[in-house]
């Protein structure tokens, strides 16, 4: 394993177990482009490359499994798991906000949302973290007008606000810690720029590139997932969100061949070798 990709293995190590987040990852990235099933199999391969032992593997695709995001079906004595079909509209949120360029035409209004007490709070408030949406007060949440509003959220209160006097503005330095979210992508960068290198000069294998793809998704999703993508006019000076996704579209698009090479050779579903990708995966971060 290159010494760039084998440091951001050991990073990842010294943290708190992330294993449900990394498949998470793993299907959003390279599964669903590809039918959205896969082999128990598969899996254990990529992670026996990073180290995590199988059985650390099995206990968290039982507890997705169990939260709903799976479905598994055994054949013989191999174990296929399928993205749940309601789950779906989440992945493509997300995927959208990962690999998309940010909205160049926003209006200057945002989305308002207000959130009752009720059993669905809680799923409301993830799904729409994970959209982009800033919270400034508790049940109060704030996006650019234009961003999807996740099917957990949709029995909110919408009203539209602007930005343009200073109680919008406000409104929208409470909603989002920038400073944070800047400092991570600071750190994503200084983590992954060492790979470009080994990248440029094809020195991958199929198992270390896809390896590399995927935890490089896996820590730009965590920062990006955060960002509300605010227009420039609204950003502090020197924002790194656009130099972290030119990075990560760069290195991204270096590993995609070699990491669909290692997926076409040793991934399968229930019906064999999974089915190739379409065209969507090569407009990922397109300019």
């Amino acid at each position: 394993m290159p010494q760039p990709l084998a440091r951001i293995v050991e990073q990842l190590k010294r943290e708190p177990s992330r294993t449900g987040s990394i498949i998470i990852t793993v299907f959003g990235d390279a599964i669903v482009p590809r039918g959205g099933s896969v082999a128990l199999s598969t899996l254990l391969e990529f992670f026996a490359a990073i180290d995590v032992d199988s059985s650390v593997v099995r206990t968290a695709m039982s507890r997705l499994t169990a939260d709903g995001w799976f479905e598994r079906e055994k054949v013989g004595r191999n174990s296929f798991y399928r993205l749940v079909q309601r789950e779906r509209p989440t992945f493509d949120i997300a995927t959208k906000h990962i690999y998309g360029r940010p909205a160049s035409d926003w209006t200057g209004r945002f989305e308002l949302l207000l959130i009752a007490d009720g059993g669905d709070r809680d799923a409301a408030r993830d799904a729409l973290k994970n959209a982009g949406f800033g919270t400034p007060l508790p049940g109060v949440w704030v996006a650019p007008s234009g961003v999807p509003i996740p099917q957990e959220a949709r029995g909110a209160i919408r009203l539209e606000v602007s930005a343009e006097d200073d109680s919008g503005r406000r409104l929208l330095s409470a909603s989002w810690p920038l400073e944070r979210t800047a400092e991570a992508y600071r750190r994503f960068m200084r983590s992954f720029e060492p790979l470009r290198t080994w990248v440029a000069r094809d020195k991958l294998s199929g198992i270390d590139a896809f390896t590399a793809r995927i935890l490089l998704i896996h820590q730009y999703r965590r920062v990006v997932l955060r960002d509300p993508l605010l227009p420039t006019a609204l950003l502090p000076r020197d924002w790194p969100g656009g130099a972290a996704r030119e990075l990560c579209g760069e290195i991204y698009r270096g590993l995609l061949p070699a990491s669909e090479q290692w997926l076409d050779r040793h991934a399968s579903n229930e019906s064999g070798p999974l089915p190739a990708a379409g065209k969507e995966l090569s407009r990922r971060f397109a300019d």
